[in-house]
C-alpha cells in the first residue's frame, strides 16, 4: 500500500508539472497580455509606459523563463495576485474550493447512496430492473440547467420553502442546509443514474456467482447475502465511478453554480479565463487537477481495502 501511495504521489507531481507547463504555454501564446488590456482601458498610457510595465512584471522575458519563475514562486507558497479580483489569488481560491467541495460532497453522498440502493434493489428483486432502468434514463436525460430552474420555480418561487440561490449569510448548519438543498438535489439527480446502473450490473453478476449460492445454501438471511457477501465485491466499480465524478464535478459544476449563484471552482475557472486572469485560471485548473488525482488515489486505496487481492 505504501509503495502504491508513494508511486502515485510521484505521478501526481509529474502530471501537475506537465499540465502546468502545457497550460502556461497555451496561455502565453494567446494574443495580448494584461498590459495590452491596460492600454485599451487607459488611452493616456504610452508605449514607453507599456514597456516599463512589461519589464516590471517580467512580461518581456522569454516564455520558459516566466514559467520557471512562476513555478519557483508556487513551490515557495506564493500564489501571486489575481488581476480580475484585485486581491491575492489565495483569497479567491480557497473559499471557492471549499464551497465546491461542500456542494460536491453532499451531492455525491446522495447520488451514490440512493443510486446504490436503487441498483441493489433492481438486482435483488425479480422484475425490478425495468423500473430502475426507467428511473435512470429519466435522470440521465434531464438537462441540469432545466432541472435546476424547475426546482427553483417549485420550491423557491411557488412554495417559498427554500432560497433560490446564493450563500447563507447567517451562521448555522440549518441555514446552510437550506441554501444547499436545491443545488445538491440538482447535481445528485443528474449523477444518480451512473451509480444505479453500475451497481445493478455489478450486483447481478455477483448474485449469479457460486459463492452466493453457497451462502444461501448455508441458510444465511438474504440481507446478509446481499450486503455482506455480494455488495463488497460489486462495490469496486462503483468506487471508481465515485472518484471520476469527484474530479469532474470539482471543475465541471459551472452550470449548477451559475444557476444558483454559488461561488465555486467551476465558475471561478470560467470567470478567470474570460477575464484574462492567467495566474488565477492556471492555479484553479491545477487545483482541480490535484483534487481529481487525489480522489483517484483514494479510490484505489479503497478498492484494495475492499478486495485485498488487488494488492497482489
Amino acid at each position: 500500500m505504501l509503495a502504491l501511495i508513494a508511486g502515485r504521489l510521484v505521478q501526481i507531481a509529474v502530471t501537475l508539472f506537465l499540465v502546468s507547463a502545457a497550460t502556461w504555454s497555451v496561455m502565453g501564446l494567446m494574443p495580448g497580455d494584461p498590459v495590452d488590456l491596460a492600454l485599451m482601458s487607459d488611452p493616456q498610457l504610452t508605449a514607453e509606459d507599456a514597456a516599463r510595465l512589461r519589464a516590471l512584471h517580467g512580461l518581456d522575458r522569454p516564455l520558459h523563463e516566466r514559467y520557471l519563475a512562476w513555478a519557483a514562486a508556487l513551490l515557495r507558497g506564493e500564489f501571486g495576485h489575481s488581476r480580475l479580483f484585485a486581491v491575492p489569488a489565495a483569497q479567491v481560491l480557497w473559499p471557492a474550493l471549499g464551497s465546491t467541495l461542500v456542494l460536491l460532497g453532499c451531492a455525491l453522498l446522495l447520488a451514490g447512496g440512493f443510486g446504490v440502493l436503487l441498483g441493489v434493489w433492481g438486482a435483488a428483486r425479480r422484475g425490478a430492473a425495468p423500473a430502475v432502468d426507467a428511473v435512470t434514463i429519466l435522470a440521465q436525460s434531464t438537462p441540469t440547467f432545466w432541472l435546476g430552474i424547475l426546482l427553483i420555480i417549485l420550491f423557491a418561487v411557488e412554495l417559498g420553502w427554500l432560497p433560490a440561490g446564493g450563500l447563507a449569510e447567517a451562521p448555522g448548519l440549518a441555514e446552510a442546509a437550506r441554501f444547499l438543498a436545491l443545488p445538491v438535489a440538482t447535481l445528485a439527480i443528474g449523477n444518480l443514474a451512473g451509480y444505479a446502473r453500475h451497481s445493478m450490473a455489478a450486483m447481478q453478476a455477483e448474485l449469479g456467482a457460486n459463492y452466493i449460492r453457497t451462502a444461501r445454501m448455508k441458510g444465511l438471511p438474504e440481507r446478509a447475502v446481499l450486503w455482506g457477501h455480494a455488495f463488497p465485491n460489486a462495490a469496486i466499480p462503483v468506487v471508481t465511478i465515485l472518484a471520476l465524478d469527484a474530479g469532474a464535478l470539482v471543475s465541471g459544476a459551472l452550470v449548477t453554480e451559475t444557476i444558483f449563484a454559488r461561488p465555486g471552482m467551476g465558475k471561478l475557472i470560467y470567470d478567470a479565463i474570460m477575464g484574462n486572469d492567467y495566474n488565477l485560471a492556471l492555479l484553479a485548473l491545477l487545483l482541480a487537477a490535484l483534487v481529481t488525482m487525489l480522489a483517484t488515489l483514494a479510490a484505489d486505496i479503497a478498492q484494495r481495502l475492499i478486495d485485498p487481492r488487488l494488492s497482489r
